[in-house]
């Protein structure tokens, strides 16, 4: 029987039967002002909450940001402070941000025994290659190399504007094992703007394949598996 993680959001958990199968990379895609970030920090927090490590990197979101973020949500930081480890890569800096991601990440995974890793967005660590059969090459080389690590993988991506139902690059939904879209929906007559989403697809395992509206709240978020759109 294959172990469930838990990715703390109620309602995507119900989505996913139970949560994200164990040692699996999951990919939340979606527009700004989606959520992504906030999707991240709650599958962290779950992690936390359960007494796990949990590996945060971002490549986007300054730490004091980050924070901050954790305070309003008002998750006492303090409590898992020794098990949470939150850091600030510099995207601009090429040759140190690919040489702590592929390098130095499984060594950390190892000392520290994190079991849920978030690398937030991985969208800016594909747009560090210029070159497209090289940015294939190395985020495919990065995935292989997550799968022999202990740990559940969880990466955010922004969608294309041109075309919002994938990531910018097209690779995050094809390497990952879940894909969780996040988008925006117009009501008929674009009076309101809802938020859902939508289990694209998730290998070895059945899932709900329905487009569900949710919501973020100040302290979590919340899923409406029930509901329909409109």
């Amino acid at each position: 029987m294959s172990i469930r993680v838990k990715f703390g959001v109620e309602g995507l958990d119900e989505m996913l039967l139970g949560g994200l199968l164990e040692r699996s990379i999951c990919a939340i895609v979606g527009n700004y002002g989606t959520g992504k970030t906030m999707f991240a920090l709650q599958f962290a927090y779950e992690g936390l909450s359960r007494g796990e490590r949990v590996i945060y990197i971002s490549l986007d979101e300054r730490e004091d940001l980050l924070r901050a973020t954790i305070a309003q949500k008002g998750w006492d930081a303090s409590a898992f402070e020794d098990r949470f480890y939150l850091l600030r890569l510099d995207p601009t800096d090429f040759n140190l941000a690919i040489s702590s991601i592929k390098s130095e990440l499984p060594a950390l995974i190892k000392i520290t025994g994190a079991s849920r890793v978030i690398i937030d967005p991985i969208s800016l660590f594909e747009g560090l290659f210029e070159d497209e059969s090289v940015r294939r090459q190395e985020m495919f080389a990065f995935i292989e190399m997550m799968r022999d690590e202990p740990c559940t993988l969880v990466i955010t991506s922004e969608t294309d504007i041109a075309k919002p139902d994938g990531s910018r690059y097209g690779l995050a939904e094809y390497l990952a094992d879940t894909v969780v879209l996040l988008r925006y929906i117009r009501s008929p007559g674009l009076t309101e703007v809802h938020l859902a989403l939508e289990v694209v697809k998730m290998r070895r395992s059945a899932h709900s394949r329905e487009i569900k509206p949710f919501e973020i709240f100040p302290d979590r978020i919340m899923v409406y598996s029930e509901a329909s759109l409109f």
